[in-house]
């Protein structure tokens, strides 16, 4: 018996955790991850090479989820990481984004922020010029390391706690919401308040755990696109300003909403891995280690309408596609030969002017994956982009695909993230209410502050 179970490790699960025990330190809590100790996670590729595609994946699975191999950023701003702002208001979120950065810096992160505001107001005026919207965002980059060795800190911090325990390595095989039970393959575990925060990689299993329960789902638009690798040089006139342009382009030929999302400058791209060998693509960047490369994602968003509502089998299918044609590898092609309808092949990238990081991505022809709405968007969004960052859609511009963001089933949660069966919460990325590491952990402050109001003394 547990006052808290918690099903999911990242950054959404550990802050719950971590808000209820500084006012009830002698809560009994129960964590569950289907991945590794985040003191033993670590992706073999990087000693042989190559994906070996470990079940689950070390990258996004795990005590600190994908968060803590992510590129640590934290975005300061209401506008960007999710809705947050539609369940708690302006003021409230702003107070959370303050309170839980000043979180992140007491663990070790980096205290200077990102940010010329001159520069952004120009940059604003610029894109507005051009029909395109600039969104205003101070950075604070903790980097890939350092995001991983505050996870550790923070797994240190609750494992000093008797009464907390963690269970790696442990696949949930259902969960009963009116018992307050969760299922393992061993054992049932029962749990006064049930807190959902499965990320990224569970958004499939909490979706259908949702259904068997007759949760109401509010599907989210789902995000499909490309990782994008260029030369630094091309990105650092604005980047050296601002770390990362967040950018949106409203589509004329497909009436998309097309979104530049995750800058890396001097980062890497990866790939990550999801259930059914799924393989898709992200990008990092660390604090001290860079390359001569920015990549960044360029996201189309589509909303679909009735009969249809799998929104997040879709983009599981069109990364599956992907996949086939490349023997389960990320796909990348040049830029320059996607417009012109031509296959990229080994002996085209080679006339690169450098490297691409994600070394044993296969070349191949998106054109075969994605459909040409998105396709058509994406390469409308480059030639808007030539008019704020000249070259960015030069000889030398790659993309890696797929990149799909699996945040599109979106839970009925009331202010304090509880759903329709009390003590029951469902908060962070796979709830699709938040998208990145920051508004996640503001999901799990909020779902203890109000778990703290059941637990007695």
């Amino acid at each position: 018996m547990f006052d808290v179970g918690i099903i999911g490790c990242g950054p959404a699960g550990i802050f719950t955790a971590l808000e209820i025990l500084k006012e009830r330190p002698k809560c009994k809590i129960i964590m569950f991850d289907k991945g590794n100790n985040i003191n033993i996670r670590n992706c073999p590729k990087s000693k042989i090479g190559r994906c070996i595609h470990c079940k689950p994946c070390n990258i996004s699975c795990g005590f600190g989820g994908a968060g803590a191999f992510s590129d640590g950023k934290l975005t300061l701003s209401k506008d960007v990481g999710g809705y947050l702002e539609e369940y708690i208001g302006e003021e409230k979120l702003n107070e959370y984004i303050e309170y839980v950065d000043k979180t992140y810096i007491n663990y070790g992160g980096d205290s200077h922020i990102e940010f010329d505001a001159q520069f952004a107001n120009e940059m604003a005026q610029k894109c507005e010029k051009n029909n395109l919207k600039f969104i205003k965002c101070p950075i604070r980059h903790l980097g890939t390391e350092k995001c991983a060795l505050i996870m550790r800190d923070m797994y240190e911090k609750l494992m000093n706690y008797e009464n907390v325990e963690i269970k790696h390595n442990t696949e949930i095989q259902d969960v009963n919401f009116k018992e307050k039970e969760i299922y393992t393959d061993k054992n049932i575990y029962k749990c006064h308040n049930i807190v959902l925060a499965v990320g990224r990689s569970g958004s499939s299993w909490l979706e259908k755990i949702c259904q068997q329960n007759n949760l109401k789902i509010i599907n989210n638009k789902v995000d499909i696109g490309v990782r994008v690798e260029l030369p630094r040089k091309i990105t650092d006139p604005i980047t050296d300003h601002l770390y990362e342009f967040k950018v949106y382009n409203y589509s004329k030929s497909t009436q998309n909403i097309v979104r530049t999302f995750c800058m890396s400058p001097g980062g890497f791209v990866t790939q990550e891995n999801y259930d059914n060998d799924l393989a898709c693509v992200n990008g990092h960047s660390f604090k001290d280690k860079k390359s001569d490369l920015t990549n960044f994602a360029l996201l189309v968003s589509a909303h679909f309408t009735e009969p249809f509502n799998e929104p997040t089998k879709y983009g599981e299918y069109i990364a599956k596609l992907s996949n086939m044609l490349t023997g389960g590898k990320v796909m990348v092609q040049r830029l320059c030969d996607l417009k012109i309808a031509k296959r990229s092949t080994k002996e085209k990238m080679k006339e690169l002017s450098f490297e691409p990081t994600l070394s044993d991505a296969e070349p191949g022809d998106l054109s075969f994956a994605l459909p040409a709405r998105i396709l058509n968007a994406i390469i409308e969004t480059f030639e808007a982009l030539e008019s704020i960052c000249p070259g960015i859609s030069g000889k030398d511009t790659i993309l890696y695909g797929i990149e799909v963001k699996f945040y599109s089933a979106r839970l009925k949660v009331n202010n304090n993230l509880e759903t329709e069966i009390n003590n029951i919460y469902a908060i962070g990325d796979g709830a699709g209410i938040t998208r990145g590491l920051l508004q996640a952990s503001i999901s799990g402050v909020i779902a203890a502050k109000d778990i703290l109001t059941k637990i007695k003394e």
